[in-house]
């Protein structure tokens, strides 16, 4: 039992997922697999596909400035400031190469890439609890809203007088908001603040992860040195053309947050009645802590289902909202247990 709670947890430790390494740990286990270790939405967006021309070709540079010019609409800000890139993660990495040599603050506990891209920076990076920030004095401070995995949140309003306050001392902020269509109200990317770097994800609202398909808002001359360092084709022409489309569906971005509140909390239910103690979450996750965690993770692997652990607090599991149809499975395996 020991080897089979190692060894999804080592396959998912970083991101989630890792359904292979699950299903050779947990080879009896019922399939399909029911992945709920990543905080993508599981009812994908559908529409406009690349046909076998487009797919034929070089993408062509017009249509990535169409997809950057809809993006900005989407994001309240100008075409000038969007640089799109191969997901969100692509900028997370190559910011180092941007800023050059910085201290570096990064408010955790939260998304392993932030830290593991600053370690080549001229100070490791610190962890800084929430009440900090304002007192940061780092070239660079970082700041995931809404938090993963917690959920935590801070106001469009306290960022806006974090990031003026940073760009008059020179010093930057960075507000990856890969989750903010969960809480479209606090987004800073429509603000126009030169030290101010906001990070977007396209695949996890819009349930798209393996499209690759994110966004860096800054100044130009940032984007500049970010295409620069991406080429002149950054983005596949089927990330342009399906990010487009989506982006211009105003109707399913609607419906689909009304449909990810609704089923989160049904998720919140179950989990409540199985025992779990809610810690915080998006409407495309939650975080909930019990005392046996890791036995809940093996217990529910057993059942064909991943979850995602984390080894900085050995009591928590996060679950991503499943579906209506989808969660009747893991109630039945909650209950399988109690």
């Amino acid at each position: 039992m020991k080897d089979n709670v190692l060894m999804p947890h080592k396959a998912s430790i970083r991101h989630g997922g890792g359904l292979m390494a699950a299903a050779k740990a947990y080879p009896y286990a019922p399939l399909p697999w029911l992945d709920l270790s990543t905080g993508i939405n599981p009812v994908p967006w559908c529409g406009l596909r690349a046909d076998e021309d487009q797919l034929n070709r070089l993408p062509d540079p017009l249509e990535l400035l169409a997809l950057e010019a809809v993006a900005a609409s989407v994001f309240e800000t100008s075409e000038q400031r969007v640089c799109a890139v191969s997901g969100a993660e692509t900028a997370i990495r190559l910011l180092p190469l941007i800023l050059g040599p910085v201290t570096v603050d990064i408010v955790e506990p939260t998304y392993g890439a932030h830290r593991e891209s600053w370690r080549g920076s001229s100070m490791a990076p610190n962890a800084n609890g929430v009440d900090q920030i304002f007192a940061s004095r780092a070239d660079v401070l970082v700041i995931v809203n809404p938090n993963n995995p917690d959920g935590r949140l801070f106001g469009r309003d306290e960022l806006e007088q974090l990031a003026r306050q940073r760009s008059r001392m020179g010093q930057w902020l960075i507000v990856d908001e890969s989750f903010i269509e969960c809480s479209p109200e606090a987004s800073v990317a429509g603000l126009d603040i030169d030290h101010l770097i906001v990070l977007r994800s396209f695949g996890k609202f819009y349930g798209l992860a393996g499209l690759r398909l994110g966004f860096m808002v800054a100044n130009p001359v940032l984007k500049a040195r970010l295409r620069g360092l991406t080429g002149d084709w950054p983005v596949s022409a089927e990330a342009m053309i399906m990010g487009r489309a989506a982006y211009t569906d105003a109707a399913w971005r609607e419906a689909t947050n009304l449909r990810l509140k609704t089923d989160a909390e049904k998720l919140d239910k179950a989990l409540q009645n199985a025992g779990f103690k809610p810690v915080g979450g998006t409407s495309l996750f939650r975080l909930v802590q019990s005392n046996d965690a890791r036995v809940w993770f093996s217990h529910l692997c057993e059942q064909g289902i991943l979850t995602r652990p984390f080894d900085y607090a050995p009591d928590t599991l996060r679950f991503g909202v499943p579906t209506s149809e989808t969660l009747p499975r893991l109630v039945q395996a909650l209950e399988a247990r109690q």
